[in-house]
């Protein structure tokens, strides 16, 4: 079944971070299994064919995420 695994990457939204080897953390729009993009924070390969593991979220979630954040005094 792995090999019915796919994803694209719609919108590369940006950079957070720089890893070893060239990957790095970013927060993409990304597609899983034909399914509709969502907000996708991970590491990547630097030819995105590879990833550590990351999180999805709706709109609405990064919508809270993001007030969640801007709660915070940093």
């Amino acid at each position: 079944m792995a090999d019915d695994f796919t994803f694209e990457i719609t919108e590369n939204v940006g950079k957070i971070s720089d890893g070893k080897g060239g990957w790095q953390l970013e927060l993409n729009m990304v597609s899983w299994g034909g399914r509709p993009a969502k907000y996708d924070i991970r590491s990547w390969s630097p030819d995105h064919q590879k990833m550590g593991k990351g999180i999805a979220l709706s709109k609405e979630d990064l919508v809270s995420l993001k007030n969640l954040l801007n709660s915070l005094q940093l």
